[in-house]
């Protein structure tokens, strides 16, 4: 082990062994700072550690600490904190007035060496640093990373069998193209009223899939192009396409790597939908990558599955049920979508393959990202629930955003 590695190790027991005092102590606490992205994987160069506790436990702990350690109980408007050493470390202790740790929405749980610990979230940062700010570089630089791992893995699970599951869907392509033939309009579902006078525009489907929506405009008199990360989709999208005697663009690539001189204010529709904003771990950089793509003038269009019902309501039987944290951060490993389109047999073959790590944005968290891009915020629609036992409950939401 290097130098450098032993000091990591170190510093990560140093961490551990704080949290564990804490713990014992039956005391909510959160690992704030530098400390916070450190832990979670962020190339930091700071061997601080700051941990904040429920703030009227603090003075409890403080009498547990003061007799290991000299230290010194400090107080301001807003808060009181200490500092005790631990190791050739010194623990910095906070405790916020007024504020109740466990039901803050920026607090993530995750496991760190069979020790499970709560964080500050990358969120957190994003939306509290100015933009000029290192750190937030330093996180943004993480997420990027990390998003070109997670769109290899997409990528990878996308081109596994995809082609057989749309088959098992929709048919044969030209069983599809006779479908969609029949009624482009329809084919659009909850977008139809939305996509109705596009005759002659420039649009472009982002995560377009089996391409059967961009099919349709193009049917309509659209000029449509498609990306998704999927060689597989975009086969299945171009046989539909020969079927159906119109052309089709379709772009294999990961929507975040398009390359956006090619596209530059090129589109007067750029649309997405259901399932698609999931695969996003920092939504900014696509946020951006729309309102370049766009003409001036130009309509941003994204459909999508409601965050009450991905994220915190589901129905069992006629009872409806709440599961999740509607605020949760953190990244969930799932399969891909059309893996319920395939076979049992063909669901063993490759399950690991079709893995992929999608993270849940709540409403506010999208409304937000496209609005701060420099969108103007048109309109946001909310559909109900069809069925029964979910009456009440929002099933989809619409944004609508111009291009100034």
């Amino acid at each position: 082990m290097s130098t450098q590695q032993q000091k990591e190790q170190n510093w990560r027991s140093a961490l551990l062994e704080a949290w564990r005092f804490i713990e014992a102590e039956g005391i909510s606490a959160t690992i704030e700072g530098t400390a916070a992205l450190k832990i979670q994987g962020c190339a930091i160069h700071d061997d601080s550690i700051h941990i904040s506790i429920q703030w009227d436990a603090l003075e409890q702990f403080y009498q547990t600490v003061r007799k290991r350690t000299a230290c010194e109980l400090k107080r301001d408007n807003d808060s009181c904190f200490f500092t005790f050493q631990l190791n050739e470390y010194s623990i910095r202790i906070s405790g916020y007035f007024g504020t109740v740790i466990r039901t803050d929405p920026d607090r993530l749980l995750l496991s760190v060496e069979s020790c499970q610990v709560a964080v500050k979230s990358f969120g957190y940062f994003l939306h509290t640093l100015p933009q000029s700010d290192s750190l937030r570089e330093i996180v943004k630089d993480y997420l990027r990373r990390l998003q070109n791992t997670d769109a290899g893995q997409n990528g990878h699970a996308w081109n596994n069998e995809a082609y057989q599951a749309w088959i098992n869907r929709f048919g044969k392509p030209e069983q599809a193209a006779a479908k969609i033939k029949e009624n482009p309009a329809a084919k659009l579902g909850a977008l139809a009223p939305y996509l109705k006078e596009i005759q002659g525009e420039k649009i472009i489907n982002l995560l377009g899939s089996h391409g059967s929506k961009a099919l349709a405009l193009a049917l309509m008199g659209a000029q449509v192009t498609v990306v998704d990360i999927s060689s597989e989709n975009a086969a299945y999208a171009k046989n539909v396409a020969d079927a159906l005697h119109v052309t089709l663009n379709y772009v294999i690539s990961d929507v975040l790597q398009l390359p956006v001189d090619q596209h530059k204010e090129k589109y007067d529709k750029v649309f997405m939908e259901l399932g698609i904003l999931h695969y996003f771990i920092d939504l900014e950089p696509l946020a951006e990558l729309v309102f370049s793509i766009l003409k001036p003038g130009g309509q941003f269009l994204i459909q999508e599955f409601h965050p009450v019902s991905t994220k915190l309501v589901t129905t069992r039987g006629k009872r409806q049920i709440v599961f999740g944290n509607y605020f949760d951060q953190s990244l969930h490993a799932r399969q891909v979508a059309f893996s319920k389109h395939l076979s049992h047999g063909e669901k063993r073959n490759g399950e690991k393959a079709r893995t992929v790590f999608l993270r849940e944005w709540t409403l506010g968290e999208i409304v937000t990202a496209f609005a701060q891009a420099g969108l103007i915020v048109q309109r946001l629609d909310e559909t109900p629930n069809m069925k029964i036992n979910d009456i009440g409950l929002p099933k989809l939401f619409t944004l609508i955003c111009l291009k100034p």
